[in-house]
């Protein structure tokens, strides 16, 4: 028999970037598609998952300011960027025979439902998979924070962040030879340490409200899964 699952609820975070795969730029058909047989995997197994995708495979809103344009409208058209890739995640999931909602949290009515909380709830209790796009709606907050928002929200039992890196390290990986891959943090540790996990506001909403986080590693199949049967993948982050 198959281990027990440990969690009843989550909600994943998919950077845009990791849409990308191996191209500089939009969406990997083969890494898009290998990510929804994941997320499918796991819903059929009776957890109800929320998924949060963000833009920078197509625009980032704090890119484009850095290039001199005005941070809102940078940031809104970032928003329109994880519309976008939610789009192409509900088509991928649907043609595995999967059900998907793309909810969005600015109005955009001809292609996704208005973010409404309750309606949220009901769909991944109907085994729906929901797909928050569009960030929190405002400049300024990272889809990050979006995550850590949607998650406390609905209730999830965890905050799934999907990486490149199978963790958090003292120092960047690539670039430090020594340097060590932390197994468990503490969100004080996470913010005292500047460490690059999530923006410090993502981290202090799940402080605030003890949201236990885990970052893995995406580009390992099964990874998932693995975690949701307790397996301890990547690096969690909580609150001892």
């Amino acid at each position: 028999m198959s281990a027990p699952l440990n969690y009843r609820r989550i909600l994943l975070k998919l950077s845009g970037e990791a849409l990308m795969g191996e191209a500089d730029y939009g969406i990997d058909p083969k890494v898009i598609g290998r990510l929804a047989d994941e997320i499918i995997e796991v819903q059929k197994a009776g957890i109800q998952i929320g998924v949060v995708i963000g833009g920078g495979n197509i625009f980032r809103g704090a890119g484009l300011a850095a290039a001199g344009m005005d941070r809102v409208t940078g940031d809104h058209m970032g928003m329109l960027a994880t519309v976008m890739n939610a789009l192409a995640m509900q088509d991928a999931i649907e043609r595995r025979g999967g059900f998907a909602r793309v909810m969005s949290a600015i109005q955009i009515h001809d292609v996704a439902e208005d973010f409404i909380r309750r309606r949220a709830i009901r769909h991944i209790e109907k085994g729906r998979i929901a797909l928050f796009a569009a960030g929190t709606g405002n400049p300024f907050f990272t889809t990050d924070s979006a995550a850590a928002l949607r998650a406390v929200e609905l209730g999830a039992d965890l905050l799934l962040k999907a990486t490149k890196v199978d963790g958090v390290y003292t120092a960047d990986p690539a670039r430090h030879a020594d340097a060590t891959r932390y197994d468990h943090l503490t969100y004080d540790q996470v913010i005292e340490r500047k460490l690059a996990v999530m923006d410090t506001a993502a981290i202090a909403l799940c402080r605030d409200h003890a949201m236990p986080l885990r970052i893995y590693d995406m580009t390992v199949p099964g990874n998932l899964m693995r975690i949701m049967r307790g397996e301890a993948i990547g690096t969690l982050v909580s609150d001892h």
